[in-house]
């Protein structure tokens, strides 16, 4: 954390350094509920527009070939929201730029069955276009890990994968953990990584509000930070440097 803050303060930039943006839903300010998890159009097209100017956004599946690139990026966002397809996709064309969307299987299936719309469906989400979109693993239930027995978080994670093949999806093999809650402590967080190193898992995202770097330190502990729709655009920035606003 200290080395982050001292590399922020001085602009000093190093090939490991990679940040991972955590974003949710977009919908035109006119329309957008008073809810951190929703930016505006209008701010996410003026923040793409910044990190296409000074940064290099990669795919995770990228990162072994490209770990020498400086001020990488990954922009991630969380569940398959339609109006990812309705919004992102336009503005990742305009600024060329690369993101992550991570699909929680369950709630996609759910959609379908009683209130379509709210998410992509499996037919959208495969024909999003690969120069552009990765997909990445996030869960099938959208339950907290923490909460729940090394049984069930097995299940739930094999039946995300299974999901996504069943419907020929192709995604990289990270796993964003719902809420970024997973367990943190003495053998559960032992036998927790277990899992996922026997499922293939190749990175672990939590939340942390810090800057990353890659190769990985602790593959299963990856910070991400949060930018929330109130974000001013100077907020957005600082974020960008320090990972936090509060130092």
């Amino acid at each position: 954390m200290l080395l982050n803050f001292i590399k922020g303060i001085f602009g000093v930039r190093f090939s490991t350094d990679l940040r991972i943006l955590m974003y949710h839903q977009i919908m035109p300010e006119k329309d957008r509920i008073d809810n951190d998890i929703v930016i505006s159009v209008e701010k996410l097209d003026e923040q793409l527009k910044y990190i296409g100017q000074n940064f290099k956004t990669v795919f995770f599946s990228e990162l072994e070939e490209k770990k020498d690139v400086k001020n990488k990026l990954v922009i991630t966002f969380d569940d398959g929201y339609y109006n990812n397809l309705v919004y992102l996709i336009p503005l990742l064309i305009k600024y060329n730029l690369k993101a992550t969307i991570c699909i929680p299987t369950e709630l996609i299936e759910k959609d379908l069955e009683n209130i379509p719309g709210t998410f992509m469906s499996f037919d959208e989400i495969k024909s999003l276009s690969n120069e552009h979109i990765e997909i990445a693993l996030h869960s099938h239930s959208h339950k907290n890990y923490a909460e729940m027995s090394i049984e069930e978080t097995e299940k739930d994670i094999r039946e995300n994968i299974r999901t996504l093949e069943k419907h020929q999806i192709q995604f990289s093999n990270v796993l964003v953990y719902p809420y970024g809650k997973f367990p943190k402590k003495g053998i559960q967080k032992r036998i927790f990584f277990e899992l996922l190193e026997k499922l293939n898992i190749s990175a672990g995202l939590r939340i942390g509000n810090d800057l990353s770097s890659f190769p990985w330190r602790k593959k299963f502990e990856i910070k991400r930070i949060n930018m929330k729709g109130s974000d001013s655009f100077a907020t957005f920035k600082r974020k960008l440097r320090f990972g936090k606003i509060k130092l």
